[in-house]
């Protein structure tokens, strides 16, 4: 009897020992941040700051030395086309010997035959932009019975945006051509002026006072800027982006303009990418070259009366988009040999499974292969996570 009971004693004794032990070498649970592989729509974009402009600016300088007088308009009153911005004496000039006269009036001569041919210019625009309306009128029709596709109505519709542009451009090169020849009219009898006689400086077109370069009364050369004068609700934004980001860029991609002060994004798009780069030293001190884009709100009016000239925003330029797609956090990616690999949850317990990554951005990336909507994966996995181990959700 006695022996059954020390047996039984020895028998707990050594359940207990080994408990213990069992305990010692289990394997602690690792509490881990967790989330859930979801469709949703993903966008790839090229993030940079940008800065806005005035679109079609120009600047009134004085067009003979001389002693300018007090300039009273402010910067953002506004101007009308012909309107006297600023009036100059000249200072005493020598008369014209008949070289100077000669190639004065020749420059008015050659300033002329440039007006000429941007008016030419402009009457070819309207000649084009008239034919490619009625090419949209015939394919609307044609479209109407199913004779055309619906992609030749969208080619003859950005035929006539792209006409419209056209004829835009060549009236406002035949306004400045206008303008360089009244500058260089104004030359040619500055010439004979004498002390006494003020001019009138006039704005070349309606907007508004943008920058006043000189306010008290002063003696400033030939040439000197005064006043400039742009249309606030025409603006634009300039960033200068990488040339290994910018060969990703091409005119016709969406953008949005975020970080402006409101509190949505603007909706822009890409106008033009700049021919030709230029080197910029980082703030780190690094060489960089880069490239200008110019972006064009979709709803200028709307921009301009939100925003000025040379404001700060940040650009985001549109490469790719889906939707419905499959998307991980980037943080629960990592890199496994030459592919990509995340620790799946399956039953309280980490399961490293190799996944086909697609696009990707700063928050998501796209999951080609491996994962299916309502996976649970592991957020940032720390390095002592291994295959199999056990974990528990973090509280947030």
């Amino acid at each position: 009897m006695w022996a059954l009971i020390r047996n039984v004693r020895v028998l707990a004794a050594a359940l207990i020992v080994g408990a213990i032990a069992a305990m010692a070498v289990w394997p602690e649970s690792i509490e881990v941040d967790l989330a859930t592989v979801e469709r949703r729509h993903m966008q790839v974009t090229i993030d940079e700051e940008g800065e806005t402009r005035v679109r079609d600016r120009f600047v009134v300088s004085a067009s003979v030395s001389g002693r300018l007088e007090r300039i009273e308009l402010e910067p953002g009153d506004p101007v009308s086309k012909g309107a006297v911005v600023a009036r100059l004496v000249p200072a005493d000039a020598p008369l014209l010997d008949p070289r100077s006269r000669a190639e004065l009036t020749a420059a008015v001569e050659a300033v002329r035959a440039a007006l000429i041919q941007t008016q030419a210019e402009r009457d070819r625009a309207d000649a084009t932009l008239a034919n490619a309306r009625d090419l949209l009128r015939r394919r609307e029709q044609l479209v109407e019975v199913g004779a055309i596709s619906r992609e030749d109505l969208e080619t003859a519709r950005t035929a006539v945006q792209t006409a419209e542009s056209a004829v835009r451009a060549a009236a406002a090169a035949v306004d400045q051509a206008g303008h360089q020849l009244e500058l260089a009219r104004a030359r040619l009898l500055a010439g004979g002026m004498s002390v006494g006689r003020a001019v009138d400086l006039r704005a070349p077109v309606s907007g508004v006072v943008l920058k006043r370069y000189h306010e008290s009364e002063a003696v400033v050369p030939a040439g000197e800027p005064l006043v400039e004068i742009g249309d606030p609700s025409r603006i634009e934004v300039v960033t200068d982006l990488l040339s290994t980001d910018a060969v990703r860029v091409s005119p016709g991609q969406p953008v949005d303009i975020v970080q402006w002060g409101g509190g949505h994004a603007l909706d822009a798009k890409v106008r033009r990418v700049e021919p030709s780069g230029f080197m910029k030293i980082s703030a780190l001190g690094v060489e960089e070259q880069r490239v200008n884009v110019i972006v064009d709100f979709i709803d200028p009016a709307t921009a301009g009366r939100a925003l000025g000239d040379g404001y700060r925003v940040e650009v985001q330029i549109v490469t790719w988009q889906g939707n419905n797609v499959i998307t991980a956090p980037v943080g629960s990616l990592f890199r496994s040999g030459d592919g990509w690999a995340v620790f799946a949850v399956a039953e309280d317990r980490a399961q490293r499974r190799a996944v086909e990554l697609g696009h990707r951005n700063d928050e998501v990336g796209e999951i080609l292969e491996g994962l299916q909507p309502g996976d649970t994966v592991v957020l940032h996995p720390p390095d002592t996570l291994t295959d199999r181990a056990r974990i528990t959700a973090r509280e947030p």
